[in-house]
């Protein structure tokens, strides 16, 4: 008796084609207890080559792939006469009317969805399998390839890989899901974004990629949206986990798809990483509060020197009376170390207000690089050479040497990081004179610079790194090995020095860098005084004395007194006018705060140079913040002296600024 025919005798040979190695490996693993003979490809051209040599009964054929997809790939297995019979079943991880019908006008027999069952998948290749062998199966589906189908059908296959181009092309992430939320397709944008491949993101739950408290609220805005009731559009911000930990803020855009009856069939999400522009909003927000922290702390430092300027200096006054110190000497040797330390405790808080504040004198900058060779050579290890090229007679610059000493450290550490396997340090001086040109957008002051220049033999950095080395938290490193503030700071170090910095490298070549520093218009640096109080009675001129605070005034014009100067003393800039109108060819000396209401120190000092042109002053005041600094003059060897002050040396700096 006859029967009809049914699976072939010898075990069917399936061709596995996808990209993904999670993939094939999933399909073998369902398919071997089935019996068949199971053999993969990773891509349409090598499927083509196999079927060329062996062609197989069936071929599980993934669509998305790079290169050839699988719609060109079954229509060349197609349109080949030797190989038109073999039975294709497509696989996607997108279920979609129009992907199903490309796949079919391709010529592919059946369409099935990933994740695939088991059951499913073994059930579909056996009744394949079986049509096949009845002869009929292809003809049923030979129309297809006809006439107008035929045409619209590679429209379709054109379509679809312009919008595949598209698609990872995009410099945006992309992601299709599905209406319960689970990714179902992404573009390569998303992969490299987040550091997983295409099956990672597809297969992985979304909540473990997201950082975020409100995921059920994230799933109820699905429904909503799936359901209508909610815009078409939700514009959101996430943080999303990378594969190594680190996260990346992302602005979401997510919309519906829905098929020519309404029905919504998938969600589409526009991923926009907006990680940078987070960290510069954080950055300016973290400015503002230190911005206002600094001068909070300035301004209590600024009130703290003043009471302790009244404090020291009475005590010390106190002090000078015999009697009363053999008495109570211990007592008031206790009180003056207290205000001491709370002196110290003051500059601590202006050195943390002072914003880069630079207490610049003239400075041998060769001495200060052979001073630190020593610790330098310990800080880059033994397998880096330094080398000193600095030049003779050098003038003195004008800078703050230990901003300066912190300069070359970040600089040499630097080099020794660009050098992991060793290399050489070299450092240079010279005196050198720049004409008119930019560097990093900012313009050069013509004029001579002692140039400061730290050379590695490093691996160098491109145009794209040099452009950008100067920037707040830009690091090369990788994570946890720098902050990439310390080019920065330095950047900010010399420039409020006036000075520049430039940096020159080729990749594989190496990187200079130069720091160009003012000369000082002195020949030797300045040296400290011994306070030396100037005997009573060799003193007899004329002081305006003008100081707002109350207790800092009474304090310094006792101590003048006592010093047999006359003493004229104001409150305010209206009332030291008032009193240079009336003794202004008594006056010798003006001493004045440099921060007063009304007016401060220095219009002060201009009004009254109107009519007195070589009037003398010396300028006071808590404050060492940069403007009020700079404003003094301090830079330029102006008279300052600095709250608290003794009365030794506050007569010392009356002294020579008088006689100046």
């Amino acid at each position: 008796m006859n029967r009809r025919p049914d699976i072939p005798d010898h075990p069917a040979r399936i061709l596995i084609v996808d990209d993904e190695a999670h993939n094939r490996q999933l399909l073998e693993v369902l398919l071997a207890p089935e019996g068949f003979l199971l053999q993969t490809a990773a891509s349409g051209e090598e499927a083509l080559a196999i079927v060329a040599r062996q062609p197989p009964d069936l071929i599980l054929l993934d669509i998305m792939m790079p290169g050839m997809d699988g719609y060109q790939v079954a229509g060349k297995i197609k349109g080949d006469l030797a190989t038109k019979n073999i039975l294709i079943i497509m696989i996607t991880a997108l279920e979609d009317r129009n992907a199903r019908m490309l796949g079919l006008s391709a010529g592919a027999e059946d369409f099935l969805t990933k994740p695939v069952d088991r059951a499913e998948l073994c059930v579909r290749v056996r009744n394949l399998l079986r049509l096949k062998a009845y002869g009929d199966y292809h003809d049923k589906y030979s129309q297809m390839l006809e006439g107008e189908v035929a045409s619209r059908a590679a429209a379709l296959v054109e379509s679809e890989r312009l919008y595949r181009e598209t698609f990872d092309a995009a410099p945006v992430g992309i992601v299709h899901a599905d209406l319960d939320g689970q990714w179902l397709r992404v573009n390569q944008h998303l992969c490299n974004l987040l550091g997983y491949s295409r099956a990672e993101l597809q297969s992985t739950a979304v909540q473990a990629l997201v950082r975020s408290e409100d995921t059920d609220d994230d799933a109820a805005s699905f429904r909503r949206m799936a359901a209508g009731t909610l815009d078409r559009h939700v514009i959101d911000e996430k943080q999303y986990r990378r594969r190594d930990g680190s996260l990346v803020w992302a602005r979401v855009n997510i919309s519906v798809h829905r098929d020519a009856e309404g029905e919504a069939q998938h969600f589409i999400s526009v991923i926009e990483d907006v990680t940078e522009q987070r960290i510069l909003e954080a950055q300016v927000r973290q400015a503002g509060k230190m911005d206002a922290i600094g001068r909070l702390a300035s301004g209590v430092a600024h009130d703290f020197n003043n009471l302790l300027t009244v404090i020291l200096g009475f005590a010390a006054i106190v002090n000078e009376d015999v009697a009363i110190a053999q008495k109570h000497g211990r007592d008031l040797s206790e009180i003056i170390k207290a205000a001491e330390r709370a002196a110290g405790l003051t500059k601590q808080l202006l050195a943390f207000s002072r914003q880069q504040v630079l207490h610049t004198a003239p400075l041998d900058l060769n001495g200060l690089i052979t001073d630190m060779t020593g610790m330098l050579r310990m800080l880059i290890g033994e397998n880096i050479a330094v080398t000193l090229s600095l030049a003779p007679d050098l003038p003195l610059a004008l800078a703050d040497r230990g901003q300066l000493e912190q300069v070359v450290m970040n600089l040499v550490v630097n080099a020794r990081d660009a050098m992991p396997d060793g290399g050489r340090v070299t450092i240079e001086t010279a005196d050198v004179e720049l004409g008119a040109f930019s560097l990093h957008k900012q313009e050069i002051i013509p004029g001579h610079y002692l140039m400061l220049a730290i050379t590695d033999t490093g691996k160098g950095m491109t145009k794209e790194t040099q452009q950008r080395l100067f920037e707040p938290f830009f690091t090369t490193k990788e994570a946890g090995r720098g902050t990439g503030l310390g080019l920065s700071t330095t950047y900010g170090i010399i420039k409020q020095s006036r000075g520049h910095i430039w940096v020159y490298s080729e990749p594989g070549l190496g990187t200079t860098l130069k720091v160009y520093l003012p000369r000082s218009d002195r020949d030797a640096p300045l040296q400290a005084v011994s306070p030396v109080v100037a005997a009573v009675k060799q003193a007899s001129e004329t002081i305006l004395l003008v100081e707002d605070e109350a207790g800092v005034r009474q304090l310094a014009k006792r101590i003048l007194d006592r010093a047999g100067y006359r003493v004229l003393e104001a409150s305010n800039g209206d009332d030291a006018e008032r009193l240079f109108a009336n003794n202004a060819d008594a006056i010798d000396l003006v001493v004045a705060d440099v921060v007063m209401p009304g007016c401060g120190g220095l219009e002060l000092l201009s009004r009254l140079r109107v009519r007195a042109p070589s009037l003398r002053a010396l300028y006071m005041s808590g404050y060492t913040e940069q403007s009020a600094v700079h404003k003094v003059g301090i830079d330029g060897g102006l008279p300052f002296v600095q709250k608290p002050f003794t009365a030794a040396e506050f007569v010392r700096q009356v002294r020579g600024a008088l006689g100046q």
